[in-house]
C-alpha cells in the first residue's frame, strides 16, 4: 500500500508531466471528493468518474502552458503543496496559483480541496 509521502511524490511527478487523467486513475479512490472554487465555492463533487470527466472537459477547452508544483508538506493523512499553472482558454491566458490539500486513506487520495490565491 502506498504511503502519503509516496502518493504526494507520484502526484507531483504526474502533474509536472501534465498527466492529469493518469493521476486520477492511479492515485484516487473511487469515492474521492473534490472541492474546487473554480467550479463551485459551496458544493463538492464526489466520485472518481465525475472527477475524471470534469478534468477531461477542462483539458478539451484549455491549452496548458506550464505546471509548477512546489515540494509537498506532510501531516498525518494529509499533504499539501502550492500549484502554479499557466493555461489558455479561447486565446485568453490565465495564471493560477492555488493551495492544494489532499487526504489519503487506505493508500488512495480520498479528498482534494483547492484554495485560489
Amino acid at each position: 500500500m502506498q504511503t502519503v509521502t509516496s502518493i504526494s511524490e507520484n502526484l507531483i511527478e504526474l502533474l509536472k508531466k501534465q498527466e492529469f487523467i493518469k493521476a486520477y486513475e492511479e492515485l484516487f479512490s473511487q469515492e474521492a471528493e473534490s472541492i474546487d472554487p473554480l467550479y463551485s465555492a459551496s458544493a463538492s463533487l464526489k466520485g472518481l468518474t465525475g472527477l475524471i470527466e470534469r478534468e477531461k472537459d477542462f483539458l478539451m477547452r484549455a491549452k496548458i502552458n506550464k505546471v509548477d508544483p512546489s515540494e509537498p508538506i506532510h501531516c498525518g493523512a494529509y499533504f499539501t503543496f502550492k500549484l502554479s499553472m499557466n493555461f489558455s482558454i479561447e486565446g485568453k491566458e490565465h495564471n493560477l496559483e492555488e493551495l492544494c490539500i489532499y487526504k489519503v486513506s487506505q493508500g488512495k487520495i480520498i479528498s482534494q480541496q483547492f484554495f485560489i490565491g
